[in-house]
């Protein structure tokens, strides 16, 4: 057990927490007055965000069994679960789909959100006040050409979230899913392999969401009475109109 996780305040953990929406939500979390468990493979750039915000920092790779099982098991008590890892890889048509990249997506999105809830349940329960949001996207009730593969993990992660909260109920644990539509982070350059030109042309002309804007709204859902479970929230930037009001870009 992680000795530091014994202070009196609420512990949070937030996945793929080493850039983006996840490190912004870690800070958001800790001004808060949460203990943060940050979580990601790239554990150099957990322990300096970790050290920022007095929290914890553990290696964590969602598609592993191991890896998981391990984070778990430092972690007794979790009031907090922010399951943020997951991502997108290409841009194929159907026809022309890469079935590894679609693995990918399928692993970290849908397989990674169940493994950590599932890894972290008991520890949910233990804290008789439980919370778990998954960060999950616009593209979870939209499609668009050459996203099939993103699209079909992100709604197979709204209908993850949505049978969790019914599993759930009765319980102490509340559930919400937070779907960001345009949010200008390392994402697309992710999505097409290093390619910052592309990417960088998505958000020309338009005032795209933050990282910080997300996690003002995991906040918001965080801080509300155990009374209050915010099922879903849809946020989009002012210049978008949804998933495939952007396509234009991609």
């Amino acid at each position: 057990m992680t000795e530091a996780l014994t202070d009196e305040r609420p512990v949070a953990v937030v996945t793929g927490a080493s850039s983006g929406i996840g490190a912004a939500t870690a800070r958001a979390l800790a001004e808060s007055g949460h203990r943060v468990v940050v979580g990601a493979r790239r554990l150099d750039r957990l322990e300096s965000l970790a050290a920022e915000i007095d929290g914890t920092a553990l290696a964590l790779d969602v598609t592993d069994d191991d890896s998981v099982a391990a984070f778990a098991a430092e972690i007794p008590i979790c009031s907090v679960l922010v399951n943020n890892a997951g991502g997108a890889f290409g841009l194929d048509r159907i026809e022309d789909a890469d079935l590894t990249q679609w693995q990918a997506m399928y692993d970290t999105n849908v397989l990674g959100t169940l493994r950590v809830t599932k890894a972290l349940l008991p520890a949910l329960r233990a804290s008789n006040d439980g919370l778990v949001v998954v960060i999950g996207s616009i593209a979870g009730t939209e499609t668009y050409a050459g996203g099939a593969g993103y699209t079909g993990a992100k709604h197979a992660e709204l209908a993850f979230t949505s049978t969790l909260r019914q599993e759930l109920f009765g319980e102490p644990i509340r559930v919400t899913e937070i779907d960001p539509g345009l949010v200008e982070t390392e994402f697309s350059v992710v999505r097409f392999d290093g390619d910052a030109e592309r990417a960088a042309a998505i958000y020309e002309g338009v005032e795209a969401l933050t990282a910080e804007d997300v996690a003002d709204c995991v906040r918001f859902v965080a801080d509300r009475p155990s009374r209050v479970n915010i099922d879903r929230l849809i946020v989009l930037a002012r210049d978008q109109l949804g998933a495939t009001g952007r396509v234009d870009r991609l």
